[in-house]
């Protein structure tokens, strides 16, 4: 064989090993479910701000189908103000409500490309999920900044992590008409726990 067709050969086989391997890891991928806390603080700069954000939330993932689902339910909370109309951290507790956040069937991107960024040491792995919301409350209705049905809001969420916890770290990134409320900064918060879902053999294609 010349040696010209010979390297072309080595080429071609090392594309083949490398998909191969890319296909396997995939379909190593197990369905998960994640759970954990969200606790940021808003800017002040938003309708009523700043305000104190604390919450829980949920995501089952299927890799099988490149999906996700993602729950969050939130407290909010704000802030008095003083004799110069600054927010008075003295005076919290202010205005509270809550929030119920859905984002469902989301297509699953296995990068950051895109998710917001941490100061040292820098998560090195994760994946995301963008779409509209399938659901966003204010005290368990239609929240003044989307009233819509359904409603128009987006949702970015981020799940990054590093070599001794892959699963750390969760951002959420709005837009729409939620970011008046919210802000287009990143909420953040921690992944407390991750457990293996059942197999597609045993619950059925979704």
């Amino acid at each position: 064989m010349k040696p010209k067709n010979l390297t072309s050969l080595v080429r071609a086989l090392s594309l083949l090993v490398l998909i191969s391997a890319t296909s396997a890891l995939a379909q190593q991928r197990l369905p998960m479910h994640l759970t954990g806390l969200l606790n940021d603080y808003s800017p002040s700069t938003v309708s009523g701000g700043p305000w104190e954000m604390h919450g829980q939330w949920s995501m089952d993932v299927y890799p099988q189908w490149d999906t996700a689902d993602f729950y969050a339910d939130m407290t909010m909370s704000g802030y008095g103000t003083n004799s110069l109309g600054a927010p008075d951290a003295t005076q919290g507790g202010q205005k509270p409500h809550t929030h119920h956040i859905a984002l469902t069937k989301a297509k699953i991107t296995w990068d950051m490309i895109g998710c917001p960024t941490y100061a040292a040491p820098v998560p090195t792995v994760g994946f995301q999920i963008n779409g509209t919301v399938s659901l966003v409350t204010g005290n368990g209705q239609h929240p003044t900044f989307d009233p819509a049905t359904p409603p128009t809001s987006t949702l970015q969420v981020c799940v990054s992590g590093g070599t001794l916890v892959t699963n750390a770290n969760i951002t959420l990134v709005w837009g729409g008409g939620a970011t008046m409320h919210f802000g287009t900064q990143a909420i953040h918060g921690v992944v407390r726990k991750t457990e293996e879902l059942p197999r597609p053999e045993e619950f059925g294609r979704r």
